[in-house]
């Protein structure tokens, strides 16, 4: 029986499934996007109300929100925590998102990569905290031990580097990576999620990898103001493995993020309470 550490096996799959990473084995030949429109309208007021109780430095922020609703919506529909690896299906033990903070913005600045494992008794006043702690840490320390590997590991040379990327492929498939490899890696997370709102961009289609075990991914858009309905919308594209879940799965699991967003005061509950929406 096939072991990993950081997932189940999936058993007992029905026919299509046993066969689709045969047919399609690589991530990126399954990618299904969708961009959705969120109506943020309440959460913006929320937001403003929240902020006048905080300290200058600890504003809580529309992305914080959002990786809230996401990692919310992954706890409540588990078929969104699957990947595939070694062409077997494997349940994820844990729910993590992760995402890039750029140092300054200025387009010299270097990225940092940060990754967020999620527990069940969060609410988004432990989201809010980890995220600005986690960012600032790696602002002062310009980087994380994952941004310093990287960066010795990418001086290599190009045949060594060839080996080196087969080697962790093999592995890779056979479940014997180890943690010391994976641990921190956004392309080992659940959700990865870019913010380009924070930079007045779209949200566009960003594609998946098939390095690592990350089958979703998020593009965060600038919210954009209905002057005539009066309503703030937020565009967020999402791209998945569509060999993890069908689109109707898919699509129901997107009402519990609409739900949230229209009725902020769901963010002071912890990650693994219900949500009060027809499925």
């Amino acid at each position: 029986m096939a072991k990993r550490k950081d997932a189940v096996e999936i058993k007992n799959l029905d026919p299509f499934h046993s066969v689709v990473p045969y047919v399609m084995p690589k991530r990126t030949e399954a990618e299904v996007s969708s961009t959705e429109t969120f109506d943020i309208t309440k959460l913006m007021k929320y937001i403003d109300k929240a902020n006048k109780k905080r300290e200058k430095g600890k504003e809580l922020k529309l992305f914080h929100c959002i990786c809230y609703v996401f990692a919310k919506t992954i706890y409540l529909r588990p078929k969104m925590n699957i990947f595939i690896a070694g062409r077997k299906y494997w349940q994820r033990n844990d729910i993590s998102l992760s995402f890039v903070a750029k140092q300054k913005f200025d387009d010299k600045s270097d990225e940092v990569l940060l990754f967020m494992k999620v527990k069940p008794e969060m609410t988004i006043e432990d989201v809010s905290k980890i995220i600005i702690g986690d960012v600032n840490k790696a602002r002062k320390q310009s980087g994380n031990d994952l941004d310093k590997t990287m960066d010795f590991v990418g001086k290599l040379p190009r045949f060594l580097l060839t080996f080196i990327f087969w080697v962790i492929g093999r592995l890779e498939y056979y479940g014997l990576m180890p943690e010391s490899l994976s641990k921190g890696d956004p392309n080992y997370s659940t959700l990865l999620l870019s913010n380009l709102g924070s930079i007045g961009a779209g949200a566009p289609y960003h594609h998946l990898s098939n390095y690592g075990t990350c089958s979703m991914m998020a593009t965060i858009g600038t919210y954009i103001k209905d002057t005539v309905k009066k309503k703030i919308l937020l565009p967020i594209t999402i791209i998945f493995d569509e060999r993890i879940a069908d689109g109707f799965y898919f699509a129901k699991s997107l009402r519990i993020a609409k739900y949230i967003f229209e009725h902020p005061e769901e963010l002071e509950k912890p990650i693994s309470s219900p949500v009060d929406v027809e499925l």
